[in-house]
């Protein structure tokens, strides 16, 4: 068995999953999830000390052979894991008359259900001995507003937010849970977004300090899941630039 705690990472092939694997990668072996392999494999190559780590292809609409296939990974390489970040996230906007239940499931399932049950699994003893310590939610400030087309978007950060809270109290003392809200970064899922010229400029105009970037949330994940964050729990942080308290209009 490998005595040297590893963090798990979903969403870990693109993104802020991936901005968040490099930089932990400085000081901790991971686990890098993601449903495709390949680009997977890029993230890990970008990685310090790249051969440290796992690779652990995996869709996440398919929660029920969540278990099979994360028991397997750990029990086959021996591992422990320690903290738990969950990137990975599924935006798909619709008006609700268009609204397809499929693909609303689906949603849920990535952004909510799939943590819930990557967290259950990490908390057995049996499996994880009583290594964890840290999980970090992405959330989004979605879950705090409302927006066109994004009902299921938002309900489904919201039900992460409350169930990341519950967890807190449920799992204290050994473990804490929180979530970091990214308001608009860049990324492969708001490629679509930044894509408008006119939209972009009206975005960045509602952030006092400006569009953020991947960096940003990455580095708010790793305080988090560090030891000066040790008196954090079931909170919400906020990293969007001031857009949630402008009413500057």
């Amino acid at each position: 068995m490998d005595d040297t705690p590893y963090t798990l990472i979903t969403g870990a092939s693109s993104g802020i999953g991936r901005e968040t694997a490099i930089r932990l990668s400085k000081s901790s072996r991971l686990v890098l999830h993601g449903r495709d392999a390949d680009r997977l494999e890029e993230t890990r190559r970008l990685c310090e000390n790249a051969d440290a780590h796992l690779c652990w292809p995996m869709d996440l609409r398919q929660v029920d052979r969540i278990e099979a296939a994360l028991t397997g990974l750990m029990q086959d390489h021996g591992i422990r894991v320690r903290g738990f970040v969950h990137c990975a996230g599924l935006l798909k906007v619709a008006p609700l008359r268009l609204l397809d239940p499929q693909a609303a499931l689906e949603s849920i399932n990535v952004n909510l259900l799939s943590a819930v049950e990557i967290s259950r699994l990490l908390v057995r003893r049996k499996l994880n001995e009583k290594a964890l310590g840290g999980i970090v939610f992405v959330s989004s400030t979605a879950s705090q507003f409302g927006a066109r087309g994004f009902s299921i978007y938002c309900a489904s950060k919201g039900a992460l937010d409350a169930c990341m809270r519950a967890l807190a109290v449920e799992l204290a003392p050994d473990v804490r849970v929180n979530a970091v809200l990214p308001g608009a970064v860049r990324t492969a899922m708001t490629e679509h977004m930044f894509a408008d010229p006119e939209l972009m400029r009206r975005m960045a105009a509602d952030y006092p300090l400006g569009l953020g970037e991947q960096a940003d949330i990455a580095a708010a994940i790793e305080f988090l899941l560090s030891d000066n964050a040790r008196w954090i729990t079931g909170q919400q942080l906020v990293v969007d630039g001031g857009r949630t308290v402008n009413i500057s209009g």
